[in-house]
């Protein structure tokens, strides 16, 4: 839904300013609707994702650096600054299942698995083959794992301490990452300080058993 000339330039500055602890998450979404108001062919998404990638990848290395795809094409356009790393932000991918795509574009730009679930013994395997291939490998990915919650009612937050009971599963098969989505716990911004902490101290705890 974006030009990647612009978004390279909004997420380069951003990943310059905080000096690398941006992270990007790429996807096509799922919303018919949002590709019908901007006028994008919902149906080849995942190509123009694709391109995306390419020129995003193109532009945080090159300068100038021309590109003529299906989609998007210029000639001689500077990046300038680029991001924190000669390579740009930090780039996670991630899906219900490790699929062609998903492994293509971890193997190609990704420094962070972060699926949606727990992933298989045979995704793990797919990627660890693809990786290996293309002369890296699983270890150089960053396994990001999450909480999934329940919330008792239509008013109320989720309780953080059973969200949280996943985690130690997690740890132990090697995820390092852990997302925390504060907003599904609190409704309270003052609150924020006080549950980070408790986020913490109920990590580190799991961390140490």
């Amino acid at each position: 839904l974006r030009h990647p000339l612009l978004l390279a330039r909004e997420l380069g500055t951003l990943d310059l300013l905080s000096e690398g602890r941006l992270v990007v998450q790429p996807s096509v979404s799922w919303s018919r609707d949002e590709y019908d108001a901007m006028g994008v062919p919902f149906a080849e998404r995942g190509r123009i994702l694709d391109e995306q990638l390419a020129v995003m990848d193109l532009v945080f290395r090159q300068s100038p650096a021309s590109y003529h795809g299906r989609y998007f094409e210029f000639d001689d356009i500077y990046l300038e600054p680029k991001g924190y790393r000669p390579d740009g932000p930090r780039m996670w991918f991630g899906g219900q299942r490790a699929h062609g795509k998903v492994i293509e574009r971890l193997v190609r730009y990704g420094h962070g698995f972060h699926p949606l679930g727990a992933p298989t013994a045979d995704d793990m395997a797919a990627i660890d083959t693809a990786m290996r291939a293309a002369g890296r490998g699983a270890a150089d990915l960053e396994m990001v794992g999450g909480v999934r919650v329940e919330f008792p009612d239509d008013r109320s937050c989720a309780d953080i301490g059973k969200a949280m009971d996943t985690v130690p599963e997690q740890l132990e098969k090697g995820f390092t990452t852990i997302c925390v989505k504060p907003s599904m716990f609190i409704d309270d911004a003052g609150e924020l300080p006080a549950f980070c902490a408790d986020v913490m101290r109920r990590a580190e705890s799991m961390a140490v058993r």
